[in-house]
């Protein structure tokens, strides 16, 4: 067997049109098909509308402990400074980190029900105006 990739990342949601306006708004995914299922939920897809990166799943209730040892999910992304602004504006508490060897940028912050996301930059992007 040989992993030729990532297919996508399922988190579970307490309120799916707000988990949707998230994603949508903050990530600037979109909304796309997704076969018809016996729960509520979403499938999200970047630019290429063959392949969902993220599936949203409602109607499941949150764990009472969490399950699993998944610390974050991370997207490449570009234009840091228009991320950044699309948080302040959204007032989301967030994390930025240069990684001192490849000049890289780590933006970290949490959907609406705490999962982590991290969004990853080159090093060509401008240090952004906090």
């Amino acid at each position: 067997m040989t992993i030729t990739g990532m297919n996508h990342f399922t988190v579970l949601s307490s309120d799916l049109d707000k988990s949707k306006r998230f994603y949508l708004a903050i990530l600037g995914l979109q909304e796309g098909y997704r076969p018809p299922m016996n729960s509520e939920g979403a499938w999200l897809y970047a630019t290429d509308q063959n392949h969902s990166i993220l599936h949203i799943m409602a109607e499941r209730p949150m764990p009472e402990q969490v399950s699993g040892v998944i610390d974050h999910m991370a997207f490449t992304a570009s234009d840091l400074q228009s991320v950044i602004n699309t948080l302040k504006q959204h007032n989301m508490t967030y994390k930025l980190n240069r990684m001192k060897e490849l000049g890289t940028w780590q933006l970290f912050f949490h959907d609406p029900d705490g999962a982590k996301i991290e969004l990853d930059f080159s090093a060509s992007e401008p240090e952004p105006v906090l």
